[in-house]
């Protein structure tokens, strides 16, 4: 298994060097200037003629391609032309937001997607079924602005006075503290890659408060994820809960499932020891794809609730033609995908033992 994991990890290099590129070439070509779209009425000629002799936007693009190439291998990512920071500084700020919100709506859409199918499957053809797979329908045809939209005025607006504990906008209620890990921790005099890992773990507010005991931070949190979190995983709780229904009925007419009830295993067992495990391998497939999809940032979500992440930043800077931006967040959700795909890959063997990764 580790020669697969490491040949994938090889093979995926080239991918990441075409996405990159790919990438890299089209925000040049599409219509529009950098420099007035970053410093807007400042933008003289005489000023914008500086600016793209400073970030090199005069050269070739195989010429930019290669200086940029040589700056990510030294863990450079440039600075953003519209901000005028580090990339990296802009990663660490916004990923962890998207991480947080993908990972809570990925959970709530398996743990309650996945028992669904096993109820609509047991139930085949009956009022429940049916109800499940009406409502599975509806939640994939319902698109995510309007969801947010509709949660955020029924807890706003409707019960503003009943469930206030649901915010229905922002990630932190204003004087939550947050205390970094490394000043949690005592460590202040780390420099730079550690410090830059403590940093960017602290901004994982739920796993800040559970590794500082502060309960506060870790419950508002929770709080501020619940809306945005239900919205952007409706859509992959819909199509986990049909994929385990299909898979779930089309094991159940396997001859071993009828073997095992004909020698009378309890219906609980022959579903959950016998079917779920083989039905498993296309729901975990759909998890996955589902997962790396949302970690790529769900701009309108973000946009709805308030929260400033990837996709909130991937926009921004895409309309600002921040170069520099767009390639960092690119690379990295192209990593993100890859992971979760060989992760998905190894997960196989666990399930069926009959895989076997060669």
């Amino acid at each position: 298994m580790i020669q697969y994991v490491v040949r994938r990890v090889l093979v995926s290099i080239p991918v990441f060097l075409g996405i990159l590129f790919i990438t890299f070439a089209l925000a040049r070509m599409i219509p529009g200037d950098p420099c007035r779209a970053a410093l807007g009425e400042r933008a003289t000629d005489r000023v914008c003629d500086a600016f793209i002799e400073r970030y090199g936007l005069s050269k070739p693009i195989p010429v930019q391609f290669g200086i940029y190439l040589a700056d990510v291998a030294r863990g450079d990512l440039g600075n953003s032309l519209r901000q005028g920071r580090p990339v990296t500084k802009i990663l660490v700020e916004r990923l962890p937001v998207t991480v947080e919100l993908a990972t809570s709506a990925m959970l709530f859409a398996t743990v309650v997607g996945i028992p669904l199918g096993i109820l609509s499957a047991r139930r085949h053809n009956s009022t429940t079924d049916v109800a499940v797979m009406v409502g599975a329908n509806l939640g994939v045809s319902t698109p995510v602005f309007v969801l947010g939209l509709l949660l955020e005025y029924l807890f706003a607006v409707m019960l503003k006075n009943t469930v206030a504990w649901l915010p229905p906008s922002g990630r932190l209620t204003s004087g939550v503290l947050v205390i970094p890990l490394a000043q949690a921790w005592q460590l202040e005099s780390w420099t730079g890659l550690p410090q830059a890992g403590l940093e960017f773990l602290s901004r994982f507010y739920l796993l800040n408060g559970l590794l500082t005991g502060n309960g506060e931070l870790f419950v508002d949190t929770l709080r501020h994820l619940i809306l945005p979190a239900v919205a952007v995983g409706t859509i992959p709780l819909a199509i986990i809960a049909r994929m385990t229904r299909s898979s779930m009925l089309e094991v159940l007419n396997l001859d071993y499932i009828r073997a095992a009830r004909a020698k009378g295993v309890p219906m609980r067992g022959v579903l959950y020891r016998h079917a779920f495990r083989n039905a498993l391998l296309p729901v975990v497939t759909v998890i996955g794809l589902s997962l790396g999809g949302l970690l790529s940032g769900a701009v309108l979500t973000e946009t709805v609730f308030n929260l400033a992440g990837v996709g909130r930043t991937l926009f921004e800077s895409i309309t600002a033609r921040d170069y520099t931006v767009v390639q960092a967040f690119t690379l990295a959700i192209a990593v993100i995908y890859v992971l979760v795909n060989l992760l998905v890959d190894v997960l196989y063997v666990f399930l069926d033992p009959r895989i076997r990764l060669k």
